[in-house]
């Protein structure tokens, strides 16, 4: 029997064929190959499978897209973009790669200090509206 590598041992899966409802935040690795319909919010990194559906915002230290995600993104590191995935809302992230194949509409923000601040305007809005 093969061991698994401790960092597969810690991540969380969303399998397919799983629908689940609500918010997620997790202090480890997030791995989305079914559908979630929510925010997620991870301290870790955010993997979107290739079957993936997020319908809400994803807020991580580093996300790897190729999926679906429908809500705003914000990655106060890398952020990546790959093969056939499709992203609608805006971009925060500290650094952005996008493969030629990927599709995003929404506007983009780049820089550690425009993550941060985008997070610090979420808190004013809900306090302040």
């Amino acid at each position: 029997m093969a061991s698994i590598p401790v960092a597969l041992q810690s991540a969380t899966m969303i399998g397919p064929g799983t629908t689940l409802k609500g918010d997620i935040q997790s202090q480890q690795d997030l791995r989305i190959d079914g559908t979630v319909i929510g925010n997620v919010k991870s301290s870790s990194k955010i993997i979107i499978g290739q079957g993936g559906v997020v319908e809400g915002d994803l807020e991580s230290t580093q996300c790897d897209v190729n999926g679906k995600v429908n809500g705003n993104i914000r990655c106060r590191e890398l952020l990546q973009l790959r093969g056939e995935s499709a992203v609608t809302g805006n971009l925060y992230a500290g650094k952005l790669q996008i493969e030629p194949s990927a599709t995003f509409n929404g506007q983009c923000h780049m820089g550690a200090n425009i993550v941060e601040m985008g997070s610090n305007e979420q808190v004013n809005t809900a306090v302040n509206g």
